[in-house]
């Protein structure tokens, strides 16, 4: 659901959008709904799929139960990490986000967060995720955790974003890099099939992104971010979609021949990339039909991209215990 964009706040100020009868109310500045706005800083959805891709991978890594302790230091340092980027993100975009329907509710919009304490907030989860990574884990996966964060907020978010269309094929690989973050916090290297599996991650992030982006485009419009779907017309979008896809499925496909994976990964990711390219040439056709708005049903791509990863990951961590 989205709601009307609203102005931003100076620092510190009050919340920017009032429900009828509550004008002159400031919001809830309790200690929970402060807490609470500072978590959402972190995206914690956006992060619950990072640690998807990371946990699995270390089963795969390990051909077994990973240790427990190692897992759990690895998904907190991954959080941490991953939520530091987004909130120097939501610092960055402060500006657009007021103007956005899908981010007018974000803490340093409403002014439930100030920007100076979010920029606080973002470098301190970096620095306490990167010291985490290196004294628990290896110094391996805390600079490879560094970098995705670095990556997230320089190049994707200062430099891409607001200048070219490829924002988010390239801007992508700091979501890709948790595969690097899980497989050598297991063995201190990198291997092919973490390079697989990033790659497999590379081609799945524009056409999961682009389907969203093609439903709030108008947003994207409004502020001149120039996602695909902005500049170029919606056979266009599909069309790259389906070119990824095909490209994504394909390379999934890499692990079993080269002997990481067996017959249950296999399966999993031949039945979960067909219906993927099912939709995304569903997706097509009706973009060639000229079909807009309902009917053009991007979001039933955008939704089983999620769900197509996580089967896919799910059998990374399960099918070193068929094989």
């Amino acid at each position: 659901m989205y709601v009307t964009a609203v102005q931003s706040r100076p620092e510190g100020g009050g919340s920017a959008l009032q429900a009828p009868g509550e004008l002159g109310k400031g919001p809830d500045r309790s200690f929970g709904a402060r807490v609470m706005a500072f978590v959402a800083l972190t995206k914690p959805r956006i992060i619950e799929l990072l640690l998807i891709t990371t946990v699995p991978v270390m089963f795969l890594a390990q051909q077994g139960v990973p240790d427990l302790k190692l897992v759990l230091l690895t998904c907190l340092g991954g959080y941490l990490s991953a939520g530091g980027a987004n909130a120097l993100n939501m610092y960055i975009d402060r500006d657009i986000d007021a103007q956005m329907d899908r981010t007018s509710q974000r803490p340093l919009v409403t002014g439930m967060v100030s920007p100076r304490e979010c920029l606080v907030f973002g470098i301190a989860l970096g620095v306490v995720s990167t010291l985490l990574f290196g004294l628990t884990v290896n110094w391996l996966s805390a600079w490879l955790s560094l970098g995705a964060l670095l990556f997230y907020v320089v190049v994707y978010t200062m430099i891409l974003k607001r200048r070219t269309s490829q924002n988010i094929v390239w801007g992508g690989i700091a979501g890709c890099l948790p595969v690097f973050i899980g497989w050598s916090a297991v063995t201190n290297t990198v291997s092919y099939a973490a390079v697989i599996l990033f790659l497999v991650m590379f081609f799945w992030t524009p056409p999961h992104y682009w389907p969203l982006s093609m439903r709030v485009k108008e947003d994207y419009a409004r502020v001149g971010v120039p996602m695909l779907p902005v500049i170029a017309s919606n056979k266009v979008v599909a069309r790259q979609i389906v070119l990824y896809s095909w490209v994504m499925v394909l390379v999934s496909l890499l692990l079993t021949p080269l002997g990481y994976t067996g017959w249950f990964y296999t399966a999993v990711a031949l039945l979960a990339g067909g219906f993927w390219l099912w939709e995304a040439h569903a997706l097509q056709n009706r973009a060639k039909d000229g079909l807009t708005g309902g009917k053009l049903k991007e979001m039933r791509l955008f939704h089983w991209s999620i769900t197509y990863v996580s089967l896919l990951f799910v059998a990374v961590a399960v099918d070193p215990f068929l094989r």
